[in-house]
Parts: structure tokens; sequence; C-alpha cells
């Protein structure tokens, strides 16, 4: 039998258009909270089929249960094996322990998901030290999508064009370079001190291409803006005309908008990989090729 797609409600339109990019059916999972909290999800049966779990993962502690719940409903239902497409994975950053007494995040979410699903792709996971997906779930089979396509694509379309891509610092080299390289762009890339959470200060090099350009400003995550803001600060005093923020996760609210419009950031473009304020370009083409792929190797 054919694979099938399914989705919690909250999630059924992007879960529904990379079902139909699949050309799957899409089929919903029924949620159920006890008074006390506790999740009782219920999938529907299937038979002997692939079962493919689509679930971004933002707000990772109130999904995490629920998701992990339905995975076993549905090997208990029948599928032949359980798929995890979560268009955002949590717990990524903390790859390794910065300070005495913190946990190893990274290592946790890996030993959780790899016993409940026996594939799992993810796109532009936050993998800036750790050399793939493979790392945090060995012996599954896992993927991890570039973002970076969706955003190209996107950025491809503006007028005036885009002359060059800015990384905020040093983590967003690589791909930053590559939204230039398909965009025939420069790249330049700040260096970036953290201060704390909300807190940072950013600083590109001297550069002549900056005065009157457009900018296209690039990161994997934007959740409280202050990165975006304080490099769109920085290109706005060197004199950058016009500035594009294209962020794969908009982990962000509607205040956070606000304050990248104040700090000089003229259009923000973010995707439907976590659910937000304005308009998100869809993911759901780049997960589908990422899951054939992932289905054909």
């Amino acid at each position: 039998m054919s694979p099938e797609v399914h989705a919690f409600p909250d999630e059924a339109g992007p879960a529904g258009r990379f079902a139909g990019a699949l050309g799957l059916p899409l089929r919903l999972i029924r949620p159920h909270a006890f008074p006390d909290g506790e999740s009782r999800p219920t999938v529907t049966a299937m038979a002997e089929a692939t079962a493919i779990l689509y679930r971004s993962l933002a707000r990772p502690d109130v999904r995490l249960m629920p998701l992990l719940l339905a995975a076993d409903a549905l090997r208990r239902s029948g599928a032949a094996r359980v798929d995890l497409v979560a268009p955002y994975l949590p717990y990524m950053r903390q790859d390794r322990i910065f300070t005495p007494g913190e946990p190893l995040s990274q290592a946790v979410i890996g030993r959780v998901l790899s016993g409940a699903f026996d594939r799992i792709l993810t796109l532009e996971g936050h993998l800036h030290r750790t050399p793939d997906l493979a790392a945090v779930f060995p012996g599954l089979v896992a993927r991890n999508a570039g973002g970076g396509e969706v955003l190209a694509e996107a950025l491809a379309h503006l007028r005036p064009r885009v002359s060059l891509v800015a990384g905020p610092d040093s983590e967003s080299a690589a791909w930053a370079g590559a939204v230039a390289r398909r965009l025939g762009a420069g790249v330049l890339v700040a260096g970036k001190r953290r201060l704390g959470d909300r807190d940072v200060t950013v600083q590109y090099p001297d550069d002549p291409r900056l005065a009157g350009a457009h900018i296209a400003l690039v990161d994997d995550i934007c959740s409280s803006g202050g990165t975006l803001a304080a490099a769109a600060r920085a290109l706005k005093a060197a004199g950058a005309a016009r500035i594009t923020a294209a962020v794969v996760h908009g982990l962000h609210d509607a205040r956070t908008v606000r304050a990248l419009k104040a700090a000089g950031i003229d259009r923000l473009i973010v995707t439907d990989s976590v659910a937000g304020p304005g308009r998100r370009l869809p993911v759901a083409g780049a997960l589908a090729r990422a899951w054939r792929e992932m289905d054909a190797a």
C-alpha cells in the first residue's frame, strides 16, 4: 500500500500541501486532552503501509508527548514504518556543554525521537557544530533538507535586484554563501558577540559594495530578532539602501516584526516551517523532494 501522511488538525494546511506534493492522502489525528492535561491522540488505522507523521516542533515541550503517543498509536494501528517529517526540529543548539551543569539537549532529543521513528526528515536543522543529522540519530535514516533554496527562489524575484547576501554571524557563512551563489550575488558575513539571550553586537567589515545596495540578510532562525535587528542597524550604518531579511524558521511574534522594521528591515520573508505572523513561503515542495530522495536511498 502507498504511504499516508498524518498530521494534527492545527497543521492541516502545511501538512496538506506536503501530502499534495507527494500525491498522498492526508489523515488527521484526533487530539484529546484529559482534565489533568494528559494527551490521548487517536489515529486512522493502517494496513502495513508507511505512515508519515508531519509535525513542526516549535514550542516542543507541549508538542513532543502528543507526537510520541501518535507515533505509538500508528504502529499499534498497523503501520509497517513510521517516518517523522519535522519542518522545524528543536533542541539542536545545545550540542555541547557550554557551562558545567547543563544538559546535552541535542543528544536527549536524538534518543527520544530515535525510539519512536524509523526515519527522520527536517529542514535546515541547527547543525552548526554537528557534522550531519545522522550524528544526532545514529543508526537511523535521517536527512536534513536545505532551506536556502526556498529563500533563494523568493529573493530572486525581488526588485530592485539583491546585490549582496549578508550573514549575521560566522555560523551563517556556509549557507549565506549558498544563497548568494544561487542569486549570483556577493556575500558578506558579520562578526557577532552574544552578551545574553536578547543582547548581541554585530559588526560588518568595511566594504564598498554596501553603499546604496539592496541587501538580503539571511539566517536560519529568528526568535527574539535581536541578531537580525543588530545586523540591520550595522548594515544601514554602512550605507545599505534596502534590507530584505530572509529566514527559514520564524519563531518570532508580531512584536518582533515591528522591532525588525524599526531596526531598518524593509521586508521580512519567512517559510511556513513554523506557524506565525505574516505571509509564509510553503516548504512542501522542498520537503517532498527530500522525502522522495530519502525513500529511494
